[in-house]
């Protein structure tokens, strides 16, 4: 392991800023509502505003690759450069890239953004594990290597998610359960330790009664639990309570749109994630 482990230094951070992951999401809307061209320029402006503005104040900041590499080599090396620049000023980043494969492939994977030798690493990376979480074990044991953290898809909040990940394995437990369950697995070095894991889960802030309906057993998986919706797409702190209960210290709520309309002035996007940030404090630590 090059680092401490990405739990641990995930942890820290929430404490110290609070539990929020501002995503850098330059999408055709938003960059236009900035009063920005959706062109490599406008998205590189996008993206070092946010750089600028998050950069030393949340804990966690997440940028959707698919938004970067639509632009080709140059999207990517905007990509490499942000992830540089937030790194450099000690913020953490999650890499949503959702990679899923098998064999060399998934290793590979994990070479390119959690491997040491990586051309611009990232602390964490989304995974989907829907060839079975156990093709997932070479990027899984690399960041495990390295130091660095995975966030493994278990429950979406888009509707057809429902189709995979609430059905039913032979032995009753739903496949969601079961991908806590091998998180749980993974993570237990650092529960016994009293520390949290740095295999997290991602599960959405407006899937309702379905951790408790399906058997997710989040507290007992002891890694983060990313959890996008809280906003934007309508959850509310009535929601995270109720589909977190238990397990709200594990919670880094992932926030975009909601935080990304305050731009493009840095200031009030800072201010703006800074404020999400105590929001969510106040709901996981009540």
């Amino acid at each position: 392991m090059t680092e401490q482990a990405f739990g641990t230094r995930l942890q820290a951070a929430m404490v110290h800023h609070g539990p929020l992951c501002a995503g850098i999401d330059p999408h055709r809307t938003l960059v236009e509502s900035w009063g920005l061209t959706y062109d490599l320029a406008g998205v590189e402006r996008f993206t070092m505003t946010c750089v600028e503005a998050f950069g030393g104040a949340v804990a966690a900041v997440k940028p959707q690759s698919a938004f970067f590499e639509v632009f080709g080599a140059q999207g990517v090396a905007l990509l490499e450069r942000a992830l540089a620049d937030l790194r450099q000023a000690g913020t953490l980043t999650v890499l949503d890239v959702k990679r899923g494969d098998i064999g060399t492939t998934v290793d590979a994977y994990g070479e390119a953004f959690v491997g040491k030798d990586a051309p611009a690493p990232t602390d964490a990376i989304t995974l989907s594990p829907y060839l079975g979480y156990g093709s997932l074990r070479p990027a899984l044991d690399l960041a495990a290597q390295t130091g660095r953290g995975v966030f493994v898809l278990a429950l979406t909040s888009n509707p057809e998610g429902a189709q995979v990940q609430h059905a039913r394995l032979a032995d009753g437990r739903s496949v969601a359960g079961a991908i806590a369950d091998d998180a749980a697995a993974d993570n237990a070095d650092a529960r016994s330790r009293g520390e949290l894991g740095s295999v997290g889960l991602v599960v959405g802030a407006t899937v309702g009664s379905a951790v408790r309906d399906l058997g997710v057993d989040l507290p007992a998986m002891a890694g983060p639990v990313l959890a996008p919706g809280l906003g934007a797409q309508g959850a509310t702190a009535d929601d995270v309570r109720a589909v977190f209960a238990g397990a709200l210290p594990q919670v880094l709520a992932s926030s975009s749109r909601d935080v990304l309309r305050a731009g493009p002035d840095v200031a009030l996007l800072r201010a703006r994630a800074r404020e999400v940030a105590e929001q969510v404090a106040a709901i996981t630590t009540a």
